[in-house]
């Protein structure tokens, strides 16, 4: 667990400080959590996986995926692509089949054409 909670505020780009401010501990507690030298409370679970949108069998055993998916949304979104969108969905299939070094090509350039002006 200790490698997941760590991976969880690094996603989030947060100092252990401030990953531990949102759900209610010290950053030292982040701290030994990440060291594996205390294992976090159900309490602490919950908050991490509330706080965070983490899906709690995956922070507890590694199993399934990291974050949860609304799984209305996602699915109705998807549907909706898929029977009325076509270039949306011909850019969705094109970006899945990109290796990993293009999608990050990819997403550096978009961060940089939504960028406002002015920004670095």
């Amino acid at each position: 667990m200790k490698n997941r909670i760590k991976q969880i505020r690094e996603t989030y780009k947060l100092t252990q400080v401030k990953f531990g401010e949102k759900i209610g501990v010290k950053g030292n507690t982040i701290t030994n959590y990440e060291n594996g030298l205390r294992t976090p409370t159900d309490a602490v679970i919950l908050s991490i996986c509330r706080e965070f949108n983490v899906n709690e069998d995956w922070l507890r055993t590694g199993e399934g995926t990291m974050m949860n998916i609304q799984t209305d949304d996602y699915t109705r979104i998807t549907v909706e692509i898929d029977k009325n969108d076509k270039k949306a969905r011909q850019a969705i299939i094109k970006y899945w089949h990109l290796s990993e070094y293009d999608k990050k090509l990819f997403w550096n350039f978009v961060d940089r054409f939504i960028k406002k002006d002015g920004e670095e």
